[in-house]
C-alpha cells in the first residue's frame, strides 16, 4: 500500500491559449487515479483542491498525510468528500464505520484523525473518488446516501442534455466549510452536459467522468468563452477546471460525472451563465 501524490500549479489564461494538446493535458487532466491498495492524489493549487483515488481490495487502506500538507493527519486542517462508484464498501472514520453502497457518497469533517477505506467483497472492489480542501472550521462527518440527495431534473431529449442532477455535498444537504459534491447522469440518447456552459470566479471546479463504455469518450470544453480548447476524456479521468474557466461537454455516450467544487461561495447556483452562440 502506498498513497502516492503529485502536485500541480495554477496556469494564467493568458498563458493556457498557447498550449498545444499535451501541455493542455499535462496542466488539466488527471488519469490513473485508481490502482489497487493505493492512494492517488494530484494536489492542485486551484483553491488547494486534491483529488483522488481509492481502491481497496483484500484490506483497507488508510488515508495517511502527504510531505505537501505539512501536518501530522491528513484531516488536521482539510475536510474530504468521498462518493463511491464502485461496489460495496464501507470508510471507518474515528471508530465509526460508514457503508456507502454505489453511488453513496460520505463528508469527513476536519479534525478526523484515522480514515480508512474497505470493500466488502475484494471480487467487486469498492473504488471511492476523493475530493478534498482546506478547512477552517469543523463540520459533523454524515453519510449521504441517494435517496438524501437534492434531486434536480434539467434538459430535454431534443437538446441531448437530459439529465438528472444529484447535489450530495452541499448546503441544501448537510453543512460543509467550503467543499460541494454532486453527480450528474445523463440519459440515454443525451451526450451534452453543463449546457449552457457557465464560470463562476467566486470557486473552481473538478468534473470526473465515469460509466463511460470502453470504447467512447467524452469531449470536455474549457477556457475563456471568447478562447475555447477542448480535451478528449475516457472512462475515469477527471478534469480541473480554473475559476477562469467555462466547463462543459459533449460525449460519444451517455455517461455520468461528479462535480465537486472549492471556493468562498456555497451557492450552488453562483453561475455566469455563457450561452452557446457566445462560444467561440
Amino acid at each position: 500500500m502506498a498513497t502516492i501524490c503529485e502536485e500541480r500549479f495554477a496556469v494564467h489564461q493568458d498563458d493556457y491559449v498557447h498550449y498545444d494538446t499535451q501541455r493542455l493535458r499535462d496542466q488539466f487532466l488527471v488519469s490513473g487515479l485508481f490502482t489497487p491498495g493505493n492512494v492517488k492524489l494530484s494536489y492542485t493549487h486551484y483553491d488547494r483542491i486534491i483529488v483522488g483515488g481509492v481502491l481497496p481490495e483484500a484490506e483497507p487502506v488508510p488515508l495517511e498525510s502527504i510531505d505537501l500538507l505539512k501536518a501530522s493527519y491528513f484531516l488536521e486542517r482539510r475536510e474530504l468528500g468521498a462518493i463511491n462508484i464502485g461496489g460495496a464498501g464501507r470508510v471507518h472514520v474515528d471508530g465509526i464505520d460508514y457503508e456507502l453502497g454505489p453511488k453513496e457518497a460520505i463528508y469527513v469533517g476536519r479534525g478526523a484523525k484515522a480514515v480508512r477505506f474497505a470493500s466488502n467483497d475484494p471480487k467487486r472492489p469498492a473504488k471511492f473518488y476523493l475530493n478534498s480542501t482546506p478547512a477552517h472550521r469543523t463540520c459533523p462527518t454524515k453519510k449521504v446516501g441517494q435517496a438524501d440527495a437534492d434531486v434536480v431534473e434539467l434538459g430535454a431529449l431534443e437538446t441531448s442534455n437530459a439529465r438528472t442532477i444529484r447535489k450530495l455535498l452541499v448546503s441544501t444537504v448537510i453543512e460543509t466549510c467550503q467543499l460541494q459534491m454532486g453527480m450528474t447522469e445523463l440519459k440515454p440518447g443525451s451526450v451534452w452536459n453543463t449546457m449552457p456552459a457557465h464560470t463562476h470566479s467566486r470557486r473552481m471546479e473538478v468534473y470526473f467522468y465515469f460509466q463511460l463504455p470502453p470504447e467512447h469518450a467524452v469531449c470536455h470544453f474549457m477556457g475563456p468563452a471568447h478562447e475555447t480548447r477542448h480535451l478528449w476524456v475516457k472512462n475515469e479521468e477527471a478534469v480541473v477546471s480554473p475559476p477562469w474557466s467555462m466547463h462543459c461537454g459533449a460525449g460519444t455516450s451517455n455517461y455520468t460525472f461528479i462535480w465537486g467544487m472549492a471556493g468562498e461561495n456555497l451557492d450552488y447556483a453562483d453561475m455566469d451563465l455563457v450561452s452557446p452562440s457566445q462560444l467561440r
